[in-house]
């Protein structure tokens, strides 16, 4: 069942089974905030059980883009359009957040970015390719992110 994100009541539904479950649940908010300020879209997360092709997409990227697997049980995803961009989101049991933003004109941007909920390790995939920059954030506190820039056609 799909559930729209509250980010000035921040709640841990769909997230309970994490360990960082209320990191998690602010940095979803987070996502949720930048969205709805910037192109006042309302955010709503389904179970990654349920819209399977989203998982799949950002899975294929990741395969094919860097030979990455995501160990970490997938909990929940999004995908929408905003301003010319396909935009896909999972967020992960261990805290991991990944986001695909995928210009739809040839040659718009197109990247996948990292982000890590306050209290997790970098996974043990990402460790060795990526380092992460800090961020403080109001409703996730620091958020350490990384990205790398998609070069295929999905």
């Amino acid at each position: 069942m799909p559930y729209t994100v509250d980010f000035e009541k921040v709640s841990t539904t769909g997230l309970e089974t994490s360990p960082v479950a209320d990191a998690l649940a602010g940095l979803r908010a987070n996502e949720a905030r930048y969205f709805k300020n910037k192109y006042d879209h309302v955010f709503t997360v389904t179970p990654a059980s349920e819209a399977p092709e989203t998982l799949d997409w950002v899975s294929r990227i990741l395969s094919e883009e860097r030979n990455l697997v995501i160990s970490s049980r997938p909990l929940e995803v999004t995908s929408f359009e905003v301003e010319g961009f396909r935009m896909a989101y999972v967020f992960y049991e261990s805290g991991l957040s990944i986001n695909v933003m995928y210009g739809i004109e040839d040659g718009a941007k197109r990247a996948v970015g990292f982000k890590l909920a306050e209290g997790m390790e970098v996974p043990e995939e990402l460790a060795a390719s990526f380092k992460f920059a800090r961020q403080k954030s109001r409703l996730a506190g620091t958020i350490r992110g990384s990205f790398f820039v998609i070069k295929g056609e999905y």
